[in-house]
Order: structure tokens, then sequence, then C-alpha cells
């Protein structure tokens, strides 16, 4: 009896030890899934915060998506001040309207060198022709290689053709001096390095309107451009264009001579060929037009006019009047010819005047003259020289030491409001 109530006693220490670790053990379980359960509602709740905090922070402009990715705040703070910091710049500044649009007219647009010569005359029965066809037919034998050099690099070389190119037509009654030329001979100004001439002169027309229709036909069919005549008024008043380096020149042309109500060289008409007259007032008016309306087109403006009286230094009145005028229009540049000599160079404004550039290659005569060397850079005007020549024995070349000297100071001395330095530059 006494075994049996031990031996229950000690199953019943057994089962309340069993009972005790069992229950031990299901409580721990149950206390670690609560606290397992309250972190992970801990860190929900958190999460959401975080989500509402994103969620009132507002997006970088551009950015396309949200600051903030799970980083701390300071470094949120920093990756916010970053992002709003304009993108790293290397050559290239951020400019202002105004400042691009100086950028654009002074570092985009590209130099632009131009030479102008003054009358040629390639009529076939002058002594100048003649001299050229017996030293072999080409032009290096009549001008020489300095000047040939600068006619042939300048960007733009521009000279006076005095006559028209045809084998047909009449010369004009009681003209004194009528010129002609084969068309063959324009290949001349291709050796020359000519690109554009005027045609606005008292000699275009000698021939008659068949002559210069020939003439305009000729030039075209060389690859030279031509301004101051026309096949009608609309044609002879046009001007010519030249994109150089992103810089745009504009060149027009206009004569004064003949100064007669009913001139032999005829100006051009709605209908009717001639040149572009520019003299009486209606004539003159079409011309300040015709150039406010070409400077809007370009970035530089040179006005090519035929004037003065021939053989005398001296201006005459209708010059620097008009000149004046050309220059309030617009133009930037104002070269002449006509006189058969050389001629005084003034300022109107800021746009230089060259009056006369005299005879270039025009005949047997012995005569100072110049070839006019011009460098600009989009409107701006850089650099004006004269480069003294002579005219001789049919030959044009260039002048150097005390020669080129003498040349200087006569140009000085007829210019008294620039300076001409003893290179010929020319300064106002």
């Amino acid at each position: 009896m006494k075994k049996s109530w031990k031996r229950k006693l000690v199953w019943f220490t057994m089962a309340l030890v069993l009972t005790l670790l069992v229950g031990t053990v299901v409580l721990v379980t149950v206390l670690q899934h609560k606290k397992k359960e309250n972190t992970v509602w801990q860190e929900q709740m958190q999460a959401e915060k975080i989500a509402e905090t994103d969620a009132e922070t507002p997006m970088h402009a551009g950015a396309g998506t949200q600051i903030g990715n799970g980083q701390d705040d300071k470094t949120e703070e920093t990756v916010d001040k970053d992002a709003m910091l304009p993108e790293i710049r290397t050559d290239q500044e951020i400019l202002t309207p105004q400042e691009e649009q100086t950028i654009d007219s002074a570092e985009e647009k590209g130099k632009v060198v131009m030479t102008f010569a003054g009358d040629i005359c390639f009529h076939d029965a002058y002594a100048n022709m003649y001299a050229l066809s017996t030293r072999g037919g080409n032009i290096e034998s009549c001008i020489g290689a300095s000047l040939l050099a600068e006619m042939r690099n300048a960007d733009i070389c521009m000279v006076n053709n005095e006559f028209p190119y045809s084998d047909r037509g009449q010369p004009i009654e009681e003209k004194t001096f009528a010129f002609r030329s084969k068309p063959a001979n324009v290949k001349l100004l291709s050796q020359m390095g000519v690109d554009i001439v005027s045609l606005a002169n008292n000699h275009a027309y000698d021939y008659g309107p068949d002559a210069l229709l020939d003439s305009l036909d000729t030039l075209d069919g060389e690859g030279v451009a031509h301004v101051g005549a026309g096949r009608n008024l609309e044609e002879a008043m046009a001007p010519a264009y030249f994109d150089i380096n992103g810089t745009k020149i504009g060149i027009l042309a206009a004569t004064q001579i003949e100064r007669l109500e009913n001139p032999d060289t005829k100006g051009a008409a709605e209908n009717s060929p001639g040149v572009f007259r520019c003299f009486n007032e209606t004539e003159l008016n079409r011309l300040l037009d015709q150039i406010k309306q070409t400077k809007q087109q370009c970035d530089f403006l040179t006005v090519y006019i035929h004037w003065g009286t021939e053989n005398t230094d001296e201006l005459d009145w209708a010059q620097p009047y008009q000149a004046k005028l050309i220059a309030e229009a617009g133009a930037d540049l104002i070269v002449g010819c006509h006189p058969h000599c050389l001629q005084g160079i003034d300022y109107m404004g800021d746009t230089p005047v060259i009056y006369s550039l005299g005879n270039f290659w025009f005949n047997s005569k012995e005569a100072d003259t110049a070839l006019l060397k011009v460098t600009v850079q989009g409107s701006a005007l850089e650099s004006v020289q004269m480069i003294p020549a002579l005219q001789k024995d049919c030959s044009t070349n260039a002048l150097d030491g005390a020669e080129k000297e003498r040349v200087i100071n006569y140009l000085q001395s007829l210019s008294e409001n620039v300076t001409i330095d003893v290179e010929g530059y020319i300064n106002k």
C-alpha cells in the first residue's frame, strides 16, 4: 500500500513537471510571436509615416522622380540641394538673349576680305589688249603678281567693267568713245580673280541694248556676278549677296553719268534693258530706298557708285552730297569710279568714302591708281587699306619705296579728314 502511494506521488510529480515544462514552452512561444507581431506592426507604422512624409515632399523640377529613397534626413537634404544646382558647364556660359545676339554677330560671323579696283577696259581696239595678245594672252603679263595675289586671295573682288561683251550692235551715234569686247575675253576677269563687276557706267550701253543683253549672258556664263544694269529696272536695281564665313555681304551699284535728260547710256525701265541711274531726284530716291531694303538683308553693304568729273582730283558738288545720303540710308562702304584718276577719301559718319579709284587697267596712259582692300567681320569694319599702284605701258603694278610713299602722300593731301599711314591703312 505504501509503495503504491509512493509510486503515484512520483508519477504525479513527473506529470506536474512535464505540464510546467510544456506550459513554459507554450508561453515562451506565444510571447515571442506577440513580440514579432508587435515589431512588424511598428515597422509598418513607421513605413506608413515615412510614406506620408515623402508624399508631402515636392518633386524637384524636371527630375521626374521624388527626392528621397530611404536615406536619412541629412542625406535627403544634401541630395535635394545638389539636384537644384545648374548643370556643369564647360566652355559655354548661360547667356541672355541680348548676349547670345552679340556672340552671333561678333564671334560666329567670320572675317571677309574684299578688294576693289577702278575702271577696266577690254576694248578690242585698245593698246592694252594689243599688248596682252603680243605678250602671250595671259593677264599675268599685264598685271603684277602682288596685285593679282591680293585680288585672287580676296573673298570678294570687284571692278568697274566699262564696256559690253558682244559681237552685236552698233556704236551709239556721235559718241566719242564707244567700247566693245569679244565675249571670249570675259575669261580675263576669272584670271584676275574678279567675282563681281559693276555695269553702272557710261560705256555698258555703247553698242546698244543687244550688246548689253549679251554682256549679262556672258557674265552669267562665266559665273561672274554683276550689279548696276539689267534686262529691266528690277534687275538693274537688284543687289548681289555673298555669304562668306557666316557674314552676309550686300553690294549695289548705280551711276550718275551721263548727266543728261536723254543720256546715250539708257537707264533701265520696267520692260527695257539699261543701267541703274541715280542722278535726278527720282532716281536718287530709288537708290536710297534700295539701300535701305538691302541693308536689312545683309550684315555689311557696299555701294559702288559711278560719279564725278573726268580727269580731275577735285570733287564736284554731287559726290559729297550723294555720299552723305547714301551713308545715312545704310551703306557701310562707298567706293567711287569714273574720273579716271585718284580722288580723296573721307568718312560720312562711320562710312568710309573712297571717291575714285581711277583707272586700273584701261589703256596705255601712265596714271596712278590703287587697289582698295577692306576687311570686315559681321557688320564691323576692321580695316581699310589703299595699295598704291601705277598703270604704265599697258601694265599695272603695285608700287613700293619712294613711289609708294609719293602716292600715299598725294592721297593724304586730298583727304583732310582721315589719316593714311605708310602702309596705306586709313583711319578716321
